[in-house]
């Protein structure tokens, strides 16, 4: 399992050692063709943080080999805001005075229809984490009710086992979402003191038990800014190439979300990621896996995600929303997860899209599923 490489790597890589990195380590790096993770170390650290330029050309150059001009589009769509967690950077904490909600699955047609209507053909499904609320057997019903209307559905929820993921790709689920938030052990027992998340092996391991269930794309990452950023960062990437070996059939992606404003009042200690920070991330991230998929939200704004979008990102939300019941303005409409830092409607994200010389892709996804008889 990946715990293991985490260790080795925490003994390989003390704290001081990232501080010896250089500037000539780091033009070393930028000629090699394959990178292996002392290499990512480096792109990941203060030495590099000069070298933006030269990394981002070569990024970009990478993602155009690889993915050619082209932006998948989705959207999330929040079924439920109940949860079990304590989780200190989250509005759903269990002992946060919000509005919860949860929809009937009459409700969660209508909220496709809305989110159909605007041409998006992927969805991201995703509820708190409570297993007395949001069941399995609760999202599955979700799922087929949702199947027809979307070429893709992928789920976001808490950790699953093997048998539950493969009835919900059995339903009709295609992807799979789950951010570790950090991937330092004594950090993640902080932030989440109560709850079924601080068990941080389950977390850990529920991508590989996707993986095993048949599901055809895995997306992971770190909540950057909980930790210690360029180590978080380190993990991710490694976490990810990981996936790609132990799974080649799977399609791996790597999210890059900051903390974002919310209904509590947690201060992290780590050093905050700036704007350039997030962008050294990126670029890391694409020179270590020139085939991963990455993936930027609305949670930053406008502006950051037009000047990243050639610099790496191959997916992007749109017109996202992150209440429960809000896109087709359900009579209660639960409270948000997060703030939103870009609220432009499809329409407006399409069109800068197009005018940074991309192809935005409502539909990228070939949907076999009819033919072989799943999600039926």
């Amino acid at each position: 399992m990946f715990y293991e490489q985490i260790t080795e790597w925490q003994q390989r890589l003390p704290e001081s050692s990232w501080a010896s990195f250089n500037g000539a380590d780091v033009e070393r790096v930028l000629v090699r063709e394959t990178l292996r993770p002392q290499d990512l170390a480096i792109l990941l650290s203060s030495a590099a943080s000069s070298y933006l330029e030269p990394m981002a050309k070569k990024a970009q150059a990478l993602t155009i080999r690889h993915f050619g001009r082209t932006i998948s589009l989705f959207t999330p769509l929040y079924l439920a805001n109940f949860c079990s967690n304590s989780c200190l950077y989250c509005s759903f904490h269990t002992g946060n005075d919000i509005v919860r909600c949860k929809l009937t699955v009459e409700q969660v047609i209508q909220e496709g229809e809305a989110i159909s209507s605007t041409g998006l053909q992927h969805l991201l499904l995703l509820t708190g984490e409570s297993r007395t609320q949001s069941g399995p057997a609760y999202m599955e019903e979700c799922v087929r009710a949702l199947r027809p209307m979307f070429a893709s559905l992928g789920l976001e929820v808490y950790p699953l086992s093997t048998e539950e993921y493969r009835r919900l790709y059995e339903a009709g689920i295609d992807s799979v979402t789950l951010f570790q938030e950090t991937y330092d052990e004594i950090t993640y027992a902080k932030v989440h003191p109560a709850g079924p998340k601080r068990n941080y092996h389950n977390r850990l391991e529920a991508p590989d038990r996707a993986c095993e269930a048949g599901i055809s794309s895995v997306n992971i990452g770190a909540l950057l800014g909980l930790s210690d950023w360029p180590r978080d960062a380190f993990y991710s990437a490694l976490h990810a190439d990981y996936l790609q070996r132990n799974y080649p059939g799977v399609e791996v992606s790597i999210s890059v979300p900051r903390l974002r404003p919310y209904a509590g009042s947690f201060n992290s200690s780590a050093t905050p990621v700036t704007d350039a920070g997030l962008l050294q991330i990126i670029l890391a991230y694409r020179l270590f896996l020139p085939r991963a998929g990455l993936t930027l939200s609305t949670r930053e704004s406008p502006q950051m995600r037009e000047n990243l979008l050639s610099l790496g990102i191959t997916r992007m939300s749109a017109g996202a929303l992150t209440s429960v019941g809000g896109y087709s303005k359900t009579e209660n409409v639960g409270s948000a997860q997060f703030e939103i830092a870009d609220e432009r409607p499809v329409p407006d994200v399409v069109r800068m899209i197009r005018a940074k010389g991309y192809l935005p892709n409502f539909c990228d996804w070939m949907n076999m599923r009819e033919r072989n008889g799943v999600g039926q």
